[in-house]
C-alpha cells in the first residue's frame, strides 16, 4: 500500500487509515479479524476515539503485539481540562499502552466548540500537558460538518496543531463554498507543514426515512466496488496534499476500500469523477446529521 509523509511528524503513513469507529459495537472476534485484515493489507495507521463505544477496548488486546508496528491515534471529545485529562488517561488504559502517537480534539465542528477547546481551562490544555509528559507525541483537531474546513483553518491560526482530520469527497468538492474553504485550509496546512487527513470519502447520502440501515455508518455509504474505487481514486490520485483517508466505520466495507486503493491507479481523477456523476442520489452527508 502507498505511504505518504504525515506532515512534520515524518511518519510514513499508509494512505488508508484504519477507522476504528467500525469496532465500536462489535465483539472481540470480529474486531480481531478486521484489525488483522488491515495489517495484512499494509495499513499502519489506526485512528480511534474515546467516543467510539467499545472501540478502544477492542483495540487494546492487540497492542502488546502490534504497538511498535502502527501509528496510533485517538481522540477526546471532552471540552474542559479536567474532563479531557481524565479521558486521555482512560484511553491509554483501554488501549493498553503508555502513549499514543496522536491525540485529537474530537468533533470540533463550529467556532463555539473551538472556543471551548482552545480557551482557558479547555481540553487543549490537557492535551498539551499529556504531550509534555510523554503520553502523546502530537496534537490534532478533527471535525465532520460542512463548516469543518473553515473552523479547522481558524484552529490552526490559534494553535499549531500537528494534524487536521476534515471531510472531503467528490460531491462536497462540487459545492463552491466548501471547495473554497477546503482550498484555504490546504494553504494553511502547507504553511505549517501539518498533516491533512480526510473522512467521509465513501459517504453517498443520508439514510432516508424508513430505509433499513444496512451498515453501522450514520450515512448511507457506497458499497458497490465500482463507486468505492472511483471515490478512492478521485481523492488519492487528485489530492497529493492528503496524507491519508479514514476507512468507513463498518468492518464489512474495509476489504472494498483495500481493493479500491490497490485498483485506483487505472483511474484519473477526471475518469473517477465521471463514474461518480452516474450516481443519481449522491449528496452531501451533512444535510441531516445525528449530532
Amino acid at each position: 500500500m502507498e505511504t505518504r509523509r504525515l506532515g512534520r511528524l515524518e511518519h510514513q503513513s499508509s494512505v488508508l487509515i484504519y477507522g476504528a469507529a467500525s469496532l465500536g459495537g462489535v465483539d472481540q472476534d470480529r474486531a480481531d479479524a478486521s484489525i488483522q485484515e488491515a495489517l495484512d493489507a499494509g495499513i499502519n495507521h489506526f485512528d480511534v476515539a474515546a467516543d467510539y463505544g467499545d472501540a478502544e477496548l477492542r483495540l487494546g488486546p492487540r497492542m502488546p503485539e502490534i504497538r511498535d508496528r502502527i501509528f496510533l491515534a485517538t481522540k477526546t471529545g471532552r471540552r474542559t481540562y479536567d474532563e479531557a485529562w481524565f479521558e486521555i488517561n482512560r484511553s491509554l488504559e483501554r488501549l493498553q499502552t503508555d502513549h499514543v502517537d496522536l491525540i485529537q480534539m474530537h468533533a470540533v465542528c463550529d467556532l463555539e466548540n473551538l472556543d471551548l477547546v482552545t480557551g482557558k481551562g479547555g481540553s487543549l490544555e490537557a492535551a498539551i500537558r499529556a504531550k509534555e509528559e510523554g503520553m502523546v507525541r502530537a496534537i490534532g483537531i478533527t471535525g465532520h460538518t460542512a463548516e469543518a474546513p473553515s473552523v479547522h483553518r481558524e484552529g490552526l491560526r490559534r494553535f499549531d496543531f500537528d494534524s487536521v482530520l476534515t471531510p472531503l469527497n467528490y460531491r462536497l468538492s462540487t459545492d463552491p463554498k466548501y471547495a473554497d474553504d477546503y482550498a484555504a485550509l490546504v494553504e494553511a496546512i502547507k504553511a505549517s507543514d501539518a498533516a491533512l487527513m480526510t473522512i467521509k470519502m465513501i459517504a453517498r447520502r443520508n439514510w432516508q426515512e424508513g430505509e433499513e440501515k444496512a451498515y453501522d455508518t450514520w450515512y448511507r455509504p457506497f458499497d458497490e466496488q465500482r463507486y468505492v474505487t472511483a471515490a478512492t481514486a478521485w481523492l488519492l490520485n487528485g489530492h497529493p496534499e492528503i496524507t491519508g483517508l479514514a476507512t468507513a466505520g463498518e468492518t464489512r466495507l474495509l476489504q472494498q476500500m483495500i481493493t479500491a486503493e490497490r485498483e485506483r491507479a487505472d483511474l484519473t481523477p477526471q475518469d473517477a469523477a465521471a463514474i461518480l456523476d452516474e450516481v443519481q442520489d449522491y449528496a452531501s452527508p451533512f444535510v441531516d446529521m445525528p449530532i
